[in-house]
């Protein structure tokens, strides 16, 4: 049985009050397809619309913070460090 589910099969909040608190670790990748050219430009610092990467850290920084609110039935944790 899944527990996000209760006995009639509706989706539910699983309490966790009581719940003590765990070190958790996430890690995320990605396969990104480009023109080679393109990621000469990237990992040069010359692409037109400026730092590639520190945009990526940013998106990826405001995913972690917003778990909670874009996966159904999670329940948001206080991040310590991303």
């Amino acid at each position: 049985m899944l527990t996000h589910l209760d006995s009639q099969g509706r989706a539910n909040m699983v309490d966790v009050t009581d719940k003590a608190v765990t070190s958790r670790e996430a890690v995320a990748e990605a396969l990104v397809r480009m023109l080679p050219a393109t990621l000469q430009m990237i990992v040069s610092g010359g692409h037109p619309k400026g730092d590639v990467f520190a945009v990526a850290r940013i998106a990826g920084i405001q995913a972690a913070k917003k778990t909670s609110d874009l996966i159904p039935l999670c329940h948001p944790l206080m991040l310590t460090s991303i």
